[in-house]
């Protein structure tokens, strides 16, 4: 059994549903201490559980090289979504069917940090200081997790110079794409007071659902932008409209809706949270902007053309270079260094029966290794940094 099968096998048994804290941290540090790696770990959060306080735990491992060299980072989450029904076997139970390995956490993504630490086995000390950033909170509120790791590098003063995450950023195999960078998400709590009355006296009461409904078709007509080089249009979805009223002959005293725009970089979160609040207010309602993170570009240069070569190597494709898909702990760690995503094939990732292919993880550990080589060896760019 190859080391980066072990290491998946190993981690993938933890039932680490977010947020994750205790044994898959256990695990971790087993794998990473015979390897040189002076490790801290630490919880945030203090609430109940099932809360957005809840406890988090996080690991910071750190090889240091010699005096002087260069430091990269290795940065992902040990933390799954719940596994639901129907698996066909235990999802914490890693179960090997001919070229596939199943279990959560396969592809999001236990497998790409056991490969993190397999690459390491063929990394010498002497080519420079190596970290591993690990969060149990990227599937969840996202409070606790690697936002506190990054306070912890500042106090510390370890921040790297580079980083790659390891999130599932392959579409149809291994090696054909990298995210250079992600889109900003925000999301909106609308709310329009009335005055409950009864349908029949319309003339006593102020119905706010029509108000709500005008304000939804406003934001929902404008056009944000049409994209830009690197990114895709934002868009504005409206997710959720609520008013809760059981009554068939009353008119209701709240309607409540929520909106979701995930944004390129020619706005911000709270440039956009503006332009909302200014729309619900012209409709007499308010808004409540809760930001998840901004958007971030690593501008395509010596670490991204690093990176691409080392995938080519070693699969014979070129990823291509996006900026497409969801929001990433990525969004965090770009206020730190240069930082690019790349990892497994991302079709089976947070469904029932989530495996990946066996083969593609002595591949990944490769990667990672040349990657974090020529990551130590690198002159990074001002336009990149």
């Amino acid at each position: 059994m190859s080391i980066a099968l072990d290491y998946a096998k190993r981690l993938i048994s933890h039932a680490s549903v977010t947020p994750a804290t205790g044994s898959v941290f256990d695990e971790m540090e087993a794998m990473l201490a015979p390897l040189g790696f002076d490790i801290h770990r630490f919880k945030c959060g203090d609430g109940a559980e099932g809360s957005d306080e809840a406890p988090v735990e996080n690991l910071f491992a750190i090889r240091k090289g010699p005096k002087g060299s260069k430091h990269f980072a290795f940065a992902g989450h040990l933390d799954v979504v719940p596994p639901g029904d129907g698996w066909e076997s235990d999802p914490f139970v890693p179960t090997q069917e001919g070229e596939l390995l199943y279990g959560r956490g396969a592809v999001d993504m236990k497998s790409a940090i056991a490969c993190f630490a397999a690459a390491v086995h063929d990394i010498p000390a002497e080519a420079g200081t190596l970290s591993m950033i690990i969060t149990g909170d990227e599937e969840g509120p996202a409070l606790h997790g690697t936002r506190a790791l990054i306070d912890y590098m500042r106090g510390e003063g370890t921040q790297p110079d580079l980083c790659l995450v390891g999130e599932p950023t392959s579409v149809n195999r291994l090696g054909d794409m990298m995210k250079i960078g992600r889109r900003g998400s925000v999301n909106i709590f609308l709310t329009v007071e009335g005055t409950q009355g009864h349908v029949a006296y319309p003339h006593l009461a102020d119905n706010p659902i029509p108000k709500l409904v005008a304000m939804l078709d406003d934001l929902e007509r404008q056009v944000l932008d049409k994209g830009t080089d690197w990114f895709q249009p934002s868009n504005l979805e409206i997710t959720d409209i609520e008013v809760g009223n059981k009554a068939h002959n009353v008119i209701p005293a709240e309607a409540r809706a929520r909106i979701s725009i995930r944004f390129n970089d020619l706005h911000s979160g709270a440039s956009l949270s503006k332009w909302v609040s200014d729309i619900a207010e012209k409709h007499g309602g308010r808004a409540l902007p809760i930001i998840s993170g901004e958007p971030f570009l690593t501008a395509p240069g010596a670490f991204s053309d690093m990176l691409a070569k080392a995938v080519e190597e070693e699969t014979g494709v070129k990823p291509e270079a996006s900026t497409t898909g969801g929001t990433s702990d990525a969004r965090f760690l770009r206020s730190v260094c240069p930082v690019i995503e790349f990892g497994l094939c991302n079709a089976t990732m947070h469904k029932r029966n989530e495996a990946v292919a066996i083969p593609d993880l002595d591949a990944l550990a490769r990667i990672y290794t040349k990657a974090a080589l020529g990551a130590l060896a690198l002159e990074v760019t001002q336009e990149e940094a």
